[in-house]
């Protein structure tokens, strides 16, 4: 029997090599999933993304399973509890800026008749199918994520700049940068 082959990145604990043949790269189309890998990925912003996949459950009970409209009005009380969470990561501008985006999605939402329509509108629904022969040829940021994090920027959400915004796409299945030799390259492949 042989082993699949996997991306290099996910191969240093089995908990990263899970998320890698799950979650990672599959499209999403649902909007409190799409928020909550979006906070994530923000909070991922100087720091690596095993510290943040190791502190996922944490994040899912501290921010009410990311209810999008529960977190648009959380208040100075909440913010604080927040602050004083260790199971998360205590940054007063990345707290804020989940409550924020939060605000910005219900207004997205309103506009767009989801966050997933406004998402997946710019690639007009299509996945970006990436030719991966090296992990280390992938980009930190690229033309889509610069569009869209400009996009966001103007709508006033933050902590949204362009590698935030790329790491996002790439994890809700966006952008398919699993490499030409992992096995779920071609099982993403649309």
């Amino acid at each position: 029997m042989t082993e699949l082959r996997r991306c290099n990145w996910c191969l240093s604990t089995d908990k990263m090599t899970h998320y890698h043949d799950t979650y990672w790269g599959v499209p999403l189309h649902n909007d409190q999933e799409l928020f909550a890998k979006l906070v994530l990925d923000l909070n991922q912003a100087g720091l690596s993304w095993a510290t943040i996949l190791n502190k996922q459950e944490n994040f899912y009970e501290a921010f009410d399973n990311f209810e999008i409209e529960k977190i648009a009005v959380y208040d100075e009380n909440k913010e604080q509890e927040l602050l004083q969470n260790a199971g998360i990561i205590r940054n007063k501008l990345k707290v804020k800026a989940a409550i924020v985006n939060a605000q910005k999605v219900l207004e997205i939402q309103k506009e767009f008749g989801s966050f997933n329509k406004y998402i997946w509108s710019f690639t007009d629904g299509k996945v970006l199918q990436h030719q991966v022969n090296d992990e280390s040829e992938i980009p930190a940021t690229n033309e889509l994520s610069d569009k869209m994090s400009k996009d966001m920027k103007k709508r006033g959400f933050k902590f949204t700049g362009s590698t935030v915004i790329y790491a996002f796409l790439q994890a809700v299945g966006v952008i398919n940068d699993h490499a030409d030799y992992c096995y779920r390259q071609a099982e993403l492949m649309d």
